[in-house]
């Protein structure tokens, strides 16, 4: 009788554990989702005040930024119309070409082979202009005889004695002239306003 107990005891615990596989075996879409229930969901990557990323992203191009202008203060706007423009021959062989953006006044794009910055003034006060690039840590240089393109993370000069039409004026003008430091800015006659603009320093 004991041994009768013992047997029917261990074939209704066989049988309790073999349930829920034939119950999964004959549904195997219902094993399928009650696996995808007890899994870990997906962590959602937010921003600092708990949005989600996406979201966060097609809104904000979806919204029109502030118009970078306005960050300029007016003393750096004045700044940025005596930029000189265009494509400029540099030593070395090198090429620099200064671009204003149309659509940000006192923006530029700088360009040099496969290099492209994109700089606005800031206040300098050694009367030099000076064009920076925070993002990539650039800086565009331009004094009263040349410019010079700086890689400052890299600690080098990308592109060096780059000349717009009015800077090799004022080399000559410094030649004939040693007094006048390279620092004191433009010359005592300085360049017309279409020199200024300089669309093109190759002509």
């Amino acid at each position: 009788m004991k041994k009768f107990f013992n047997l029917t005891l261990t074939l209704l615990t066989g049988a309790a554990l073999a349930l829920p596989l034939a119950v999964q075996a004959q549904h195997p879409a219902a094993g399928a989702a009650a696996a995808k229930h007890t899994a870990k969901k997906p962590v959602r990557k937010t921003t600092k005040k708990g949005v989600p990323y996406k979201t966060a992203k097609a809104v904000e191009e979806q919204t029109p930024a502030q118009t970078l202008s306005e960050r300029l203060s007016e003393a750096e706007l004045q700044t940025a119309e005596q930029v000189y423009t265009g494509t400029f021959p540099c030593e070395l062989g090198a090429q620099v070409t200064v671009t204003a953006d149309a659509q940000h006044p006192g923006f530029f794009t700088i360009t040099s082979g496969k290099l492209r910055y994109y700089m606005h003034p800031v206040e300098s006060r050694t009367g030099a202009i000076r064009m920076e690039d925070n993002r990539h840590g650039a800086v565009w240089l331009q004094l009263g005889s040349k410019s010079m393109l700086m890689d400052q993370k890299a600690g080098k000069r990308v592109a060096d004695n780059c000349q717009a039409s009015a800077q090799k004026d004022y080399a000559a003008y410094l030649r004939d002239h040693p007094q006048h430091q390279l620092l004191d800015g433009q010359p005592p006659t300085p360049p017309s306003a279409a020199a200024a603009s300089a669309p093109d320093a190759s002509d």
